[in-house]
């Protein structure tokens, strides 16, 4: 069984509960227009989404970091299956 990392968005702040800071945003008209039409907190939108791009940055990068190991890590497993394998009650 592969390794695989944790997503990490469960470390970044999702809810807008931090403490905000203005900032100017290029947004597509159209996008905008039906959030608007739908009720749609822009901000809040903006900063779930800018979350989840950071969760899967964070998450991309420690992939590549942790490359070597994990690649080992799988090779060891492939060759002599998983070290507590026989207790297993499954």
């Amino acid at each position: 069984m592969p390794i695989r990392p944790n997503s990490g968005a469960e470390t970044i702040d999702q809810d807008g509960s931090g403490p905000k800071r203005a900032t100017n945003v290029s947004l597509s008209g159209r996008l905008l227009s039906e959030a608007r039409a739908l009720g749609i907190n822009i901000s809040r939108a903006c900063d779930r989404g800018l979350a989840l791009q950071i969760a899967e940055e964070r998450a991309r990068r420690w992939l590549d970091e942790n490359k070597a190991a994990l690649e080992s890590s799988n090779a060891y497993v492939e060759r002599r299956g998983l070290p507590l394998a026989r207790y297993r009650q499954f």
